[in-house]
């Protein structure tokens, strides 16, 4: 009789157990975000979540974890027969090349990440070093053309080619304001490709180059000196740009010192999210060409994006918000099409073929494609500011 209630205790704590490791298994399943019968892919993530950057950096991740949620609500997406649903892994690099390599190889070491977002140049070169032996795509937000000019097999460039908007907002300058120019571009690698591609146009154009430096934003707070120094010159337009907000604060200063000129943003400042920082509207914008804001534009999923965006984060998206949306959407595409989510290669192959499956309601912008260097093919829509309003034009 003892005997066999002994054997009674044990079966029922042998039932306990197993109840307890399923219900383990729930919760770790439900805090990861994959149930049932889904796997987990790690899609990584670095970029710049503190310092002068961080407001860009939070954009950008702010548009990809969007994609993920809208992705893994929706119940996942199958490949091969398994269904998969997305765990972001984020890092913070500062904006700085060195944090976001060792970022990378933090990512594919600790997490095996086959995918791994960056939005800004430097960090973006740093990983093309080792990204093809490693065996991780990177997926970059930079417009600069080099990203996908280094023969690298196994890297995207998500918005436009920035060169594209140098000849036209060239001639919008000098035909308005004069053909003479100041340039304070941030600092940073893609600050410098984008001045050393606009000098040579700019001077093609008749133009002249009065004036030629940087300013680091992870350092200067206060521009008067360099603005004074520039102002000097008597140009006739400042090509400015880097990251919205400082680069708000640049225009600003030139305005209060006097300057009743034009501008050329680089495409990484905003011209809706520079006006936030300076009263709400574009009255000190007079004459500024730049990129057209996403909430400017009317593609298929761009309003409910937009709408949705506000509602989540109290705020107007920028472009890099929306981009990495879609990107993320078009790369599972891709992955459906290839039949894997771990063969690289095959990934990138189909990465043209998951463009074009980009689903309507997806398409916060629309791609037409994916170039063989994988760069992502678009129509390029250009804005300029007259008597307080914005205006759009395009070139293709």
């Amino acid at each position: 009789m003892k005997r066999l209630k002994g054997w009674l205790l044990i079966s029922v704590l042998l039932l306990l157990t197993f109840a307890l490791t399923a219900c383990n298994e729930d919760s770790t399943n439900a805090e990861s975000g994959v149930s049932g019968g889904s796997k987990e892919l790690i899609i990584g993530y670095s970029g710049p979540l503190s310092g002068p950057a961080a407001y860009y950096g939070e954009d950008t991740l702010n548009g990809l974890k969007m994609a993920a949620e809208d992705i893994n609500a929706e119940g996942g997406f199958e490949v091969d027969g398994q269904t998969y649903k997305i765990k972001l892994e984020t890092l913070d690099d500062m904006y700085s090349p060195n944090e976001t390599a060792a970022n990378a190889k933090r990512l594919v070491q600790e997490n095996d990440a086959k995918i791994i977002y960056s939005p800004h140049s430097g960090g973006i070169y740093a990983m093309q070093v080792f990204n093809e032996l490693e065996d991780f795509i990177i997926m970059g937000y930079t417009s600069e053309p080099g990203v996908t000019e280094q023969g690298n097999t196994l890297n995207v460039r998500i918005p436009p080619r920035y060169d594209n908007y140098i000849e036209p907002f060239t001639k919008y300058e000098i035909e308005r304001f004069g053909k003479r120019i100041a340039f304070l571009p941030t600092a940073t690698q893609y600050g410098k490709d984008w001045a050393d591609a606009l000098r040579p146009v700019w001077e093609e154009h008749g133009g002249e180059i009065v004036f030629d430096e940087s300013i680091d934003f992870s350092k200067d707070t206060d521009f008067q000196t360099i603005l004074s120094n520039a102002l000097s010159k008597d140009p006739d337009v400042l090509f400015i740009g880097g990251a919205s907000e400082p680069t708000a604060l640049v225009l600003k200063q030139a305005r209060d010192l006097g300057f009743e000129g034009g501008f050329i943003v680089m495409d990484q400042a905003k011209v809706d999210q520079m006006a936030a920082v300076l009263d709400g509207n574009y009255d000190l914008m007079e004459g500024v060409v730049a990129v057209t804001p996403l909430v400017d534009s009317d593609f298929p999923g761009t309003a409910e994006f937009v709408e949705k965006y506000h509602e989540q984060h109290g705020k107007n998206p920028g472009s890099e918000a929306g981009f990495h949306y879609l990107s993320l959407y078009i790369l599972t595409e891709a992955m459906k099409a290839a039949g894997t989510v771990d063969d690289t290669k095959k990934i990138m192959a189909a990465l043209d073929e998951g463009a074009k499956n980009l689903p309507e309601a997806k398409q916060v912008y629309v791609i037409k494609g994916v170039d063989e260097n994988g760069g992502f093919e678009q129509r390029l829509r250009m804005a300029y500011i007259e008597d307080g309003e914005l205006h759009q034009f395009s070139t293709q």
